[in-house]
């Protein structure tokens, strides 16, 4: 059934994967008015009318329905393939900003890795996204990985036409393939460690903004990306990370958590009264 238009947040947009079914795809997911969280997909969203590409911290208006293929309660997508995605507000990067944001990305805030992942294999909660708080960053890893997709992948989307423009102006290029996975090691609390992967837009737009600033040298890059998300963000910031759960490993992996965003404000300074 088509619902009401959905008046979203966006806090979190994925760094595109390709799948044989849908083409290119970006998860995003944000906030309600109300302040609960709520996750779309699947978005072509590089396909989309460049008045329809929407940033983080920008409202949105979009036509969705219950995603009757994902379980998790937050889990919805557009109407069509063709539903209009309409910005209608943002909370800009001015002074007031982070405390505008705060009040939706730390409404609710985890610092307990077990009590996070019991609630998401509660079957009357299904908690799949969230804000936590990690009591120490550990380390930032960088692993190599393939360097292209995977091939059977592209040939599908070939064989259906997918990399076709929505335009009249040649040939849709698929998203370059990430050679690196960068993953937050972190504890939480009870000083349990977690590894996990960030899968956030940004950081792989980081990685081609240097890696293009340093004329191809991936070595300066992933120094660059290092440098923010731990001399910058971990070091300097009030971090906290965005986590989500993938689909296929929700009730099946002992942690089902990825990291899809990262939250940094300056920290909350106390002023003394004397």
């Amino acid at each position: 059934m088509k619902m009401p238009k959905e008046k979203i947040l966006i806090a979190v947009k994925t760094y595109p994967a390709i799948s044989s079914k849908y083409d290119e795809l970006v998860c995003t997911a944000g906030f309600r008015e109300d302040g609960s969280w709520i996750r779309i997909y699947p978005i072509q969203f590089r396909k989309k009318a460049f008045n329809e590409q929407y940033k983080k911290w920008q409202w949105i208006e979009i036509d969705i329905v219950n995603n009757t293929s994902d379980s998790r309660p937050e889990s919805f997508r557009p109407f069509s393939r063709d539903s209009e995605i309409d910005i209608v507000g943002e909370i800009k990067a001015d002074g007031k900003a982070w405390e505008a944001r705060r009040e939706f990305a730390l409404k609710k805030v985890y610092t307990n890795k077990a009590q996070l992942i019991a609630e998401a294999k509660d079957n009357t909660i299904t908690t799949s996204l969230a804000t936590f708080k990690p009591k120490e960053i550990a380390d930032f890893k960088i692993e190599e990985v393939e360097r292209e997709w995977k091939k059977e992948k592209i040939e599908s989307l070939k064989q259906y036409n997918l990399f076709e423009a929505p335009k009249k102006d040649g040939k849709f290029e698929v998203v370059k393939k990430l050679p690196y996975k960068f993953s937050y090691t972190f504890t939480d609390e009870e000083d349990v460690p977690s590894t996990l992967m960030i899968e956030d837009w940004e950081i792989g737009q980081l990685y081609w903004n240097s890696l293009y600033r340093h004329d191809g040298d991936e070595k300066k890059a992933c120094e660059d990306v290092r440098k923010k998300y731990i001399d910058d963000f971990a070091k300097t910031k009030d971090l906290h990370l965005f986590l989500g759960t993938t689909q296929i490993h929700h009730f099946r992996a002992p942690n089902p958590f990825v990291i899809i965003g990262t939250f940094y404000p300056k920290p909350i300074t106390q002023h003394s009264l004397f």
